[in-house]
């Protein structure tokens, strides 16, 4: 894909995914506290509120708010500048990859956005699972995040497998 290209695939997912990340989370600010826990779908999907000062499953939200300003807000937008740098700045980014980024930049956007406007909280309230295999409580931009994660993994997947030798026979 070429700069332009990517950039509006950014401003267009992007939108979609803050918009809709700010949206659910106002939804889930102004319904959910003190309403307990909404079980749907025989308990495969969970809705509650939930604050969280840490990371990825709360991890760091017992660190000191001057840590976690310096982890979750300092680090974590020098990590999405970085990343926005390698997006905008190569010459060519194949799709997929671009997909990835974009997902990447749109998730930790949104929730760096919480973390700046409202003391370093960012409004979780989903949970799935199946028994007791369950998520931690996510959100909308969490999701983005951890789609595009998986999409680089795969990526990188793909392009460790050793191509086939047409003329070496059958693969065994």
């Amino acid at each position: 894909m070429t700069r332009v290209q990517r950039l509006l695939l950014l401003l267009v997912a992007g939108g979609a995914i803050v918009g809709v990340d700010r949206w659910t989370k106002i939804l889930a600010s102004a319904n959910l506290p003190g309403t307990g826990v909404h079980d749907y779908l025989g308990g495969c999907l969970l809705i509650a509120y939930a604050e969280n000062t840490g990371a990825f499953l709360s991890l760091g939200a017992e660190m000191s708010p001057a840590l976690r300003f310096v982890a979750f807000v300092v680090v974590v937008g020098l990590v999405l500048l970085g990343v926005l740098a390698v997006y905008l700045g190569r010459r060519h980014l194949d799709r997929f990859t671009a997909v990835a980024l974009a997902l990447i930049l749109a998730g930790g956007g949104s929730n760096l956005y919480d973390r700046i406007a409202y003391d370093g909280v960012v409004v979780d309230f989903l949970n799935v699972g199946l028994g007791p295999v369950r998520t931690g409580m996510f959100n909308v931009a969490d999701m983005a995040i951890t789609a595009g994660v998986i999409l680089i993994a795969l990526l990188g997947i793909r392009k460790e497998r050793p191509a086939r030798d047409p003329d070496s026979g059958p693969a065994g």
